[in-house]
């Protein structure tokens, strides 16, 4: 089996992944408009991030929290 890795999308998955950035910069900022928090992945750990955050001893999953959003 051949295993070959492309350096540049095709132009479909281009505009596949430009569509899907695009929709998740326009819901993380209408969360944050809204003062909703979300919950993201920094160093391979899930954050919640924004001003209602739940804070680290409301949650049971101990996840980490940042408020600079």
């Amino acid at each position: 089996m051949k295993i070959t890795l492309k350096t540049t999308p095709s132009k479909e998955s281009q505009v596949i992944l430009d569509a899907l950035q695009k929709a998740v910069s326009q819901t993380l900022e209408r969360k944050r408009r809204l003062g909703h928090y979300a919950v993201v992945c920094r160093d391979g750990k899930p954050v919640m991030i924004g001003e209602d955050a739940p804070k680290v001893s409301e949650n049971p999953a101990s996840y980490e929290t940042d408020k600079n959003f």
